[in-house]
């Protein structure tokens, strides 16, 4: 197979940024084909990027357009359906996070792609981003000894788009917007064989409450258990309710030393501005005043890494290093956050729930 097909499905901000990603460095892929249900949009889309095929009929893309591997990128309530669509093609899929919004709905993912006998890749971008995978090789080189405590720390003011303020589409608030990527790299710094033992969370809406169901602001307390039988206390913070752009970062605690990393301003030029500018960073309302004006975003955030490792994945036939079952283990994790929220009480996992969406064993949720 020398050029891996691509069809991206979606055309809002996540998009943009793999196509980004798959043009200015990816190789060995090439995005033959986007979908949008709109057809202006699949149209604009395909113009903007150079793409030379466009769809709103799904059934039409998986048939007509040739790609080896579909790239869901698409609202949260959407990527089981059409993951499953894309795998009974016989196509690989990439599944944006989160992996989907039910516990049902990812074991279906899983075992029709077992069935079929395709790759399912969870893209969880922060194991693949430079800052963060060089924290990941100091823990394993012993940089700072055995470590007990990890945390992860992400927040904004608010997503780009309406769908994700509404639950019956997303599921849930900046848990499933953001606490699940710290909840992937916990699990990535632990290595194989660890495991979440419990979970006790704290959940509000403290700024967007005019406009969603969901949470807006998030701290939950993981206790994950290491292969060797150590029990790691991970925090983890995430917010739609912070001004002023995109705040990403992490802090490893260990028995001698400790790091800290921060993966937008770390990788900023600080500007000072009174007219303001075209583009500071994700999230950023403004370019008044002093900003960080970010600088490679898309790079420094592991997105090419990440898609690169699997288009290798496809072309030579390996799994890849964080697979797609811990997606699912993250919806898990979710759930148990939302249940530890309404109980006010640590969680143990395994957890199980027949709940389609994870915010209503929180709160009951009224008709969108």
């Amino acid at each position: 197979m020398s050029v891996i097909k691509v069809a991206v499905l979606g055309t809002g901000f996540i998009s943009n940024i793999h196509m980004e990603s798959f043009q200015r460095f990816v190789r060995g892929a090439e995005v033959v084909a986007v979908w949008n249900p709109n057809p202006e949009h699949a149209k604009q889309f395909a113009e903007q990027h150079k793409i030379a095929q466009y769809y709103s009929d799904i059934d039409a893309l998986l048939r007509e357009s040739g790609c080896d591997v579909v790239d869901i990128c698409l609202p949260n309530y959407l990527h089981h359906a059409y993951c499953l669509k894309a795998i009974e093609a016989g196509k690989h899929v990439i599944v944006e996070k989160p992996f989907c919004v039910s516990l049902r709905e990812a074991d279906e993912m899983l075992a029709a792609a077992r069935e079929k006998g395709v790759t399912l890749f969870y893209a969880e971008q922060l194991c693949f981003a430079p800052k963060y995978e060089r924290v990941r090789a100091l823990i394993n080189a012993g940089a700072v000894g055995d470590v007990y405590m990890l945390k992860q720390a992400e927040r904004h003011s608010g997503p780009h788009t309406p769908w994700f303020y509404d639950v019956h589409r997303s599921g849930g608030g900046c848990v499933l917007d953001l606490a699940c990527h710290g909840f992937g790299w916990f699990k990535w710094m632990l290595g194989k064989g660890c495991r979440i033992k419990s979970v006790q969370a704290n959940l509000s809406t403290v700024y967007h409450n005019e406009i969603t169901q969901g949470e807006d602001n998030a701290v939950v307390i993981l206790e994950y258990e290491t292969a060797d039988g150590k029990t790691v206390t991970c925090l983890s913070e995430t917010s739609w309710a912070k001004p002023g752009g995109m705040d990403d970062r992490i802090e490893v605690y260990g028995t001698k030393g400790v790091t800290y990393a921060d993966l937008f301003q770390g990788n900023a030029a600080l500007t000072y501005s009174t007219e303001g500018y075209d583009y500071a960073m994700e999230k950023a309302d403004l370019s008044t005043g002093w900003t960080f004006t970010i600088y490679e975003e898309a790079f420094n955030q592991g997105y090419p890494q990440e898609l690169q490792h699997f288009i290798d994945c496809i072309r030579d036939g390996s799994q890849p290093v964080f697979s797609a079952q811990n997606g699912r283990d993250v919806m898990e994790a979710v759930y148990a956050v939302y249940e530890s929220a309404r109980t006010g009480k640590k969680v143990e996992l395994p957890f199980t729930s027949d709940a389609e969406l994870p915010i209503s064993l929180w709160k009951a949720i009224h008709s969108s």
